[in-house]
């Protein structure tokens, strides 16, 4: 009688597909679930900031925006660059 514990080398070439498939799952790109415009709501909302500092950005120039009727969408690529702008200028003044 063969014990159930014992691992055999088929059980083993089994667990290597799987590993290799979760693998080649977790290292493929994923699709966005972001949309790539956002508007006033969601960037307040994201970075926790009030619609006097989201326009304070609008009129730096911090935060690049395009405007059609009354409505300010931004990139998500955009908020994302301004951020790292802003780490790195918080990294220089620490220094």
């Amino acid at each position: 009688m063969i014990p159930d514990d014992i691992v055999t080398k088929k059980d083993l070439e089994d667990f290597k597909k799987e590993l290799f498939t979760l693998l080649a799952t977790i290292n493929s790109p994923q699709p966005q679930n972001q949309p790539q415009w956002l508007k006033n709501v969601d960037i307040k909302k994201m970075l926790d900031i009030s619609t006097g500092t989201l326009q304070n950005l609008r009129l730096t120039g911090s935060l690049p925006f395009s405007k059609i009727g009354r409505i300010y969408y931004y990139k998500l690529q955009d908020i994302e660059q301004m951020l790292n702008a802003f780490e790195k200028k918080s990294l220089k003044r620490k220094l």
